[in-house]
């Protein structure tokens, strides 16, 4: 089914049953796996991370080749073992002083043709002898001796496996971190957060996985059905054929019921994200749902989506319970054919006693690396798609180098110019057109308008963090195309509307913003933006350790410490993005009080929906639809009654009309 055929809700679904596989840290056969678009050409660049350890890849091939004719050779010693015993215990119902040769003649004229033949095919029969235990002794040494040596080399296999997907995920990782972070603002702008992160994670972990199953896996098992066949065929090439009826059967097993049991585990994992979702959902609105009465059409549709999800999984389950159970009658019907074909032969004398039961255990061996070839399908499916979305990172395009040699960046007072910009997130939908203005040193610049008028964009361009599509930014007469990135960015601090804060300590996280700040500067950026008067409040102090999400901090608190981290960080230029919209009003004018000193001395942007904390501003630029479309002070723009008199009169006039209402 393509995605175009399939309805919304079918949609979030698979989305869902996706999350919940991941979340699971599950990718075997019994998961639904992803499907790469390009399988050949992203299996091949996948096998490609692994080039820079050629070396160590043909010591791992020649390991797995050594332990798995080691492995193969210790069933045919075993035989001999075997037949060393069993000719031991004929030799005493023959009678003494005799040749073997003799005794066969014997047991002819006796009638016991099958018994005469069978005695003829053994070795080193030496009539009422009994057993050999040296010969038995030596051969049992050998075996232990092959089977040990073997253990060690697929051990010395597997190691070697690790260290070469160890250090070529460290290598891949290395490469993913370096992409992100050439990689323009635009693309985090499109691809969600959650899917860059499951890539850079659970992806990466997945082909990990992958390769270090598959490749040392599939070697072995491939070589193991090879010198299996080899030794079969050696031993009774009649056997052999029996053998290799049971493919077949087993093929058709796995072509009917494996891919219905694939299909039956995705559908089971998309309930189950269905059903995670709901819990979630429940869970998160735990009191809305009692507040509104819905409490018993929740558990209603809970128990109708944990129905189905219970229809699925016994379905999945069922499917892939009959798999196993199918392959051991087929094995077990190959069994008996080999037994009583091998008993026969045995009797009649065309082959010993231990060739059979070598032959049984090569037939054993034969099928186990035949199942574990056709488990491989599923992870080497759901890694290599794994593969392509972590490649698909590495191929997106990269912002533009910068000029080398950049020049210095110029000395000055700090104006700010925008000379004629043009600007648009895609060509058919200009933004920016023709925008001019200029901004002198210390200046406080509010910026204000609509949703999707251009307010942050431009701050964005200041950044740098978007490429003009013509015209010029300037600061002290610089064009700041010119410079690098991080000397356009050095000069300026930000603070944002939803703070961010990471897993550190209160003063780790304010010299954040210059790590060369000394302790006494971080104290003397804590009290001039009011963060001091809380922090002697929490249980260490300026050691406290912040919390996930810093949950052991309210929304204001954050915000101060983010403007105490812009503080210390010594800006020239400051951009302030609805910096107090997420607080309530006593908050907002502490926080407002932090910036007009963290503002002192500094070129400010203010981007603000809240007209209130910007009427001191030495200029405010109203936008609408990319363009400023009127600029100056407060007092000014209240006075020409045009578009920012329309935004005043609809925050407070609005809320008046609602008051007296």
């Amino acid at each position: 089914m393509s995605n175009q055929t399939l309805t919304e809700d079918e949609k979030l679904e698979i989305e869902l049953g996706e999350q919940a596989r991941l979340a699971s840290d599950t990718f075997g056969a019994a998961v639904a796996p992803g499907k790469a678009d390009h399988f050949k050409e992203s299996f091949t660049r996948m096998l490609g991370l692994l080039a820079p350890y050629k070396l160590a890849l043909v010591a791992v091939t020649l390991m797995g080749a050594a332990g798995v004719v080691l492995t193969v050779l210790a069933p045919r010693v075993l035989g001999r073992a075997t037949d060393v015993v069993f000719t031991g215990f004929v030799s005493r119902l023959l009678p003494p002083g005799m040749t073997q040769a003799q005794a066969v003649a014997g047991l002819h004229a006796q009638g016991q043709d099958r018994l005469a033949a069978m005695v003829a095919a053994m070795d080193h029969l030496v009539p009422g002898a009994g057993v050999d235990f040296d010969r038995l002794g030596r051969l049992l040494l050998t075996v232990l001796a092959l089977y040990l040596a073997g253990a060690l080399l697929t051990w010395g296999q597997g190691f070697v496996i690790n260290v070469v997907m160890v250090r070529a995920m460290w290598r891949l990782r290395e490469q993913v971190e370096e992409k992100i972070s050439r990689l323009p603002l635009a693309y985090f702008d499109r691809v969600q957060r959650g899917e860059l992160i499951s890539r850079v994670t659970n992806d990466i972990d997945n082909i990990t996985q992958t390769m270090q199953q598959s490749l040392s896996g599939a070697l072995t098992s491939v070589l193991t059905v090879i010198g299996v066949l080899v030794m079969m065929f050696s031993i009774s090439w009649k056997l052999a054929l029996v053998a290799l009826v049971s493919l077949p059967l087993m093929g058709v097993i796995f072509g009917i019921i494996g891919p219905k049991s694939q299909k039956a585990f995705g559908i089971q994992w998309r309930k189950v994200g269905r059903l995670n979702a709901r819990v979630e959902e429940s869970f998160s609105g735990h009191a809305l749902v009692k507040v509104f009465g819905r409490r018993a059409e929740f558990q209603q549709r809970f128990r109708a989506e944990n129905e189905e999800l219970y229809q699925a999984s016994f379905s999945a389950q069922f499917l892939s319970g009959i798999i196993w159970p199918g392959m051991s009658f087929v094995g077990n019907l190959t069994y008996v054919g080999i037994a009583v074909l091998g008993g026969l032969m045995v009797a009649n004398g065309s082959m010993r006693l231990g060739s059979v039961q070598a032959f049984i255990q090569y037939a054993q061996m034969f099928s186990q690396p035949l199942s574990q070839l056709g488990g491989m399908a599923a992870v080497v499916q759901s890694g290599t798609a794994s593969a392509e979305r972590v490649f698909q990172l590495l191929d997106e395009d990269e912002q533009s180098p910068d000029t080398v040699p950049a020049p210095a960046p110029a000395d000055g007072d700090g104006t700010i110019e925008f000379e004629h910009v043009h600007f648009s997130y895609s060509p058919d939908q200009p933004l920016i057109e023709d925008l001019s203005f200029t901004v002198h040193p210390g200046q406080t610049v509010a910026i204000v308008g609509p949703t999707g008028a251009g307010k942050t964009t431009l701050v964005n361009l200041l950044m740098r963090f978007y490429e003009l599509d013509g015209g010029r930014i300037l600061v002290n007469g610089q064009d700041i195309a010119t410079l690098t990135r991080h000397d356009a960015r050095a000069r300026t601090g930000m603070v944002l509307q939803d703070p961010w804060l990471f897993a550190g300590t209160i003063t780790e996280n304010i010299r954040y913003g210059r790590q060369s700040a000394t302790d006494e500067e971080v104290l003397e950026a804590a009290r001039a933006t009011y963060v001091d008067r809380f922090v002697h409040s929490l249980p260490h102090g300026y050691d406290t350790v912040l919390e996930e999400d810093a949950a052991n901090l309210s929304a204001g608190e954050k915000q101060l410490l983010t403007i105490a981290r812009a503080f210390v960080a010594q800006p020239s230029v400051l951009i302030l993005d609805e910096a107090t919209s997420s607080v309530d009003t006593r908050t907002e004018r502490l926080l407002q009080r932090a910036m007009a000193t963290l503002r002192e001395g500094r070129t400010s942007f203010v981007i603000a929906h809240r007209l209130s904390t910007i009427r001191d501003a030495d200029l405010i630029l109203v936008m609408e639809h990319g363009a400023i479309v009127e600029q100056g002070t407060h007092d000014e723009l209240i006075t020409a009654m045009g578009a920012y008199y329309r935004l005043y009169q609809s925050q407070f006039a609005g809320a008046a009309v609602e008051a007296d209402a």
